[in-house]
């Protein structure tokens, strides 16, 4: 079943409204394609296509987590923490992707 979903999936993805219009690569590009590769046990190819994805799972499961059982600080330190790193890696897989496409 799950091959069948995943298949189905590939030919559904989601089109960027920022890409559409301006015809450049937004930050999150990639993403869907990378949760697929992980999916389907692409550990490579999905920290290839976006680099920011298991970073960012395992972000939105703590806080899902978090939101349950309180594991955090009163201060929110490893929430924080976890969403500093996210976004470092976002922005820094976005600069190296728009160096390559668009400057070399």
């Amino acid at each position: 079943m799950a091959p069948v979903f995943i298949t189905w999936l590939k030919g559904h993805l989601l089109p960027c409204p920022f890409k559409y219009f301006t015809g450049i690569d937004c930050p999150g590009c990639g993403f869907q394609r990378s949760v697929i590769a992980l999916v389907q046990g692409d550990l490579k190819v999905s920290l290839l296509l976006y680099p920011a994805t298991i970073p960012l799972l395992l972000a939105i499961a703590y806080t899902v987590a978090d939101n349950f059982y309180k594991l955090d600080t009163p201060k929110k330190t490893i929430k924080k923490s976890a969403y500093i790193t996210v976004g470092s890696v976002m922005l820094i897989s976005y600069t190296i992707k728009m160096v390559h496409l668009y400057w070399l």
